[in-house]
């Protein structure tokens, strides 16, 4: 139980970089949901919910379990909610 709990840890490291990152990433960098859901201030679901009414840009599926948004994408998403 305690390598889950270092997982989770190591894993919010990981968002908070990606997140700082956000603003100086290439546009065709990718993110994964933790961040997008932390860029919009919504609950992952809601990422989800988001994405597939068009509110969001769609992600892409890179691999089983690897779903990312590109950041150049999201920007334009992100500015038009503005």
């Amino acid at each position: 139980m305690h390598t889950a709990r270092t997982n989770v840890v190591n894993l919010r490291t990981v968002d908070q970089n990606a997140l700082a990152g956000f603003d100086t990433a290439p546009d065709s960098a990718n993110v994964r949901l933790p961040v997008v859901a932390r860029l919009c201030g919504v609950s992952p679901v809601t990422v989800w919910r988001w994405s597939k009414s068009g509110r969001l840009p769609t992600p892409r599926r890179l691999s089983e379990g690897v779903t990312v948004w590109n950041v150049g994408d999201l920007r334009q998403a992100l500015a038009k909610r503005v």
